[in-house]
């Protein structure tokens, strides 16, 4: 079977770039949404934000040890290392709130995925 060969958008039809345009559009939206909300290094709840609560009520907020909280805790992003008695304590709540790829926190700052790392080790 042979596949169909693509031209260029500028040389499609008027009605194909009628089409596409919104789609594209609508896409670059969402694209950018996503960037801004990782930029902003929150944590967001996209579920609530979808339902039409506001940004402040879709922070999410974690407990010390990193489970999320509705209330009783901090956003996630108001943690650092001062805030833990040991470096296994901000482990825990590093791992908890998505690790190296999510360290709103900034807890882990080579990136090696050890949070706090001048914290006495404890249990």
């Amino acid at each position: 079977m042979a596949l169909p060969k693509f031209k260029p958008l500028a040389q499609s039809s008027e009605k194909t770039k009628n089409i596409l345009k919104p789609i594209l559009g609508v896409v670059f939206v969402i694209l950018a949404a996503a960037f801004g909300l990782e930029a902003t290094e929150n944590d967001w709840d996209i579920g609530k934000l979808l339902q039409g609560e506001s940004l402040e009520q879709a922070r999410v907020m974690r407990d010390k040890s990193g489970n999320v909280v509705e209330s009783g805790g901090k956003y996630t992003d108001e943690y650092n290392c001062d805030d833990f008695s040991t470096q296994a304590e901000a482990q825990a709540f590093f791992d908890k709130a998505g690790g190296v790829s999510q360290d709103t926190n900034r807890l882990d700052g080579d990136k090696d995925g050890v949070a706090c790392e001048s914290l006495p080790v404890g249990q």
